[in-house]
């Protein structure tokens, strides 16, 4: 733990700044996407209708991904980060009503709104640190995401079914109602600590440079490498979006919990994940990047048949935790691994495709995941959707490596590859350190 305070100590004052407003930032997303699907329940929805729900909202996302990317090369990350995270905190107060045309509203706009800040805060990361920095704070950013998801659900969940009946309020969907205005408030808080970070609108020679390459202001040397570097993701978010959003609706139907049960469960998993992000720099170091990641995800895989076919309650606890300590603690490692073999001019392009790719999968699997509820029923369908996500998560891992193992160690770019302002960006000293990261 020492290690990570010094490594805090060193970063620039604008990574320290980043690193507090994904305390609030996250605080929010992890209260939405532990409990909006259970609202939708709440106020009469079916299955079906959260799974068309949650695919508009990754549309929204898939649509504003690449031109998020190329205008935050042109006018900067942070005031593309203030425009998506604006979207979110209206996005929120549309859903309070619980009529379903302003819940479509809601969710297109908090699609498109997280996505902006999603395609920007890599490439911002990037641009504020090191090289030999980026494995420690990428996987300090996840971990502090992490456990404040343990603790805004935990926290969130007992504070609103507490509050409920002492307010006069006893509709079911009351105690959700109470958490998505906490919700909406953190989206404002998070709003005005955008300010706190130092502008990085570029000069007008960088606009102008960030206005012409590539088409559409996209830039791809080489466009195997980014195959290969986007494929595995996608892969996994076509199995994770046809369950991990649905997930608190299977375990809340199974096992019969509350609000306040089914967060704590959620963060218990989310506490869980945050320490196995902080070893996985460790790991990194003794079996190379992409192999720690095929480690931990793969060591992650049986852990998902416990998760959807034990009856017991205390097994599926630990097996969520564990599952998604390991899933998630590659992720921070291979988003440093994928900026470090692109150059500087392709990160925005590589970020954005990463995140583009995502929403896809999610737009796809919840789709998939409707008809099966539908055609099925929930054990069955349920049944089936862990067996596809097992599968999906296996090639995935498989993928990574076969084609990028012998790259395990480092791969920073170099000499042709990279340009001679690639490192120059990640310098913390000057305040405007724009151009593309992914």
């Amino acid at each position: 733990m020492s290690h990570y305070v010094r490594g805090i100590a060193g970063f620039s004052r604008d990574a320290r700044v980043f690193l507090l407003i994904t305390v609030v930032f996250g605080s929010a997303m992890s209260l939405y996407w532990t409990d909006f699907n259970l609202y939708v329940k709440a106020v009469g929805l079916s299955d079906s209708t959260c799974g068309w729900l949650l695919a508009v909202s990754q549309v929204a996302g898939v649509a504003v991904a690449l031109p998020a990317s190329a205008v935050s090369d042109r006018i900067g990350r942070r005031a593309v980060m203030v425009a998506g995270v604006a979207l979110v905190a209206l996005a929120l107060l549309a859903f309070l009503p619980g009529e379903l045309a302003l819940l479509f509203v809601g969710v297109a706009a908090m699609g498109a709104g997280g996505q902006i800040v999603g395609v920007v805060q890599i490439p911002y990361m990037a641009e504020h640190t090191l090289p030999e920095q980026r494995n420690d704070y990428f996987s300090v950013w996840q971990a502090i995401q992490f456990t404040t998801g343990f603790l805004a659900t935990l926290a969130g969940g007992a504070a609103a079914t507490w509050l409920a009946p002492r307010l006069g309020l006893t509709a079911s969907s009351a105690p959700y109602e109470l958490l998505l205005l906490g919700v909406a408030a953190l989206g404002i808080v998070s709003l005005g600590s955008i300010f706190l970070l130092s502008s990085d609108r570029p000069t007008a020679p960088e606009a102008e440079r960030a206005a012409r390459p590539g088409r559409f202001g996209l830039v791809v040397h080489d466009r195997g490498l980014f195959f290969r570097l986007l494929l595995p993701g996608f892969l996994t978010a076509l199995g994770a979006g046809q369950l991990i959003p649905f997930l608190n609706v299977f375990i809340a139907t199974k096992f019969s919990l509350n609000l306040a049960e089914t967060n704590a469960f959620f963060a218990v998993a989310s506490l869980g994940t945050a320490i196995a992000i902080l070893a996985q720099p460790w790991i990194a170091r003794r079996f190379g990047r992409i192999g720690s990641i095929v480690l931990v995800q793969g060591a992650s895989i049986p852990f998902l048949v416990v998760l959807g076919f034990s009856p017991v309650l205390w097994t599926v606890v630990v097996a969520l935790a564990v599952r998604n300590s390991l899933m998630n603690a590659g992720s921070p490692i291979f988003d440093a691994f994928a900026m470090d073999r692109v150059g500087q001019a392709e990160r925005a392009t590589l970020a954005a495709g990463m995140s583009m790719l995502w929403s896809l999968g999610w737009t796809i699997a919840p789709i998939y995941y409707s008809t099966l509820q539908g055609w099925l029923g929930f054990t069955a369908g349920y049944a089936v959707d862990f067996i596809t996500i097992i599968c999906l998560y296996t090639v995935s891992t498989s993928l990574l490596w076969i084609w990028f193992h012998a790259d395990s160690k480092s791969h920073v770019r170099t000499g042709a590859e990279a340009t001679p302002e690639d490192e120059a960006v990640a310098v913390p000293a000057a305040p405007n350190l724009v151009t593309g990261e992914g």
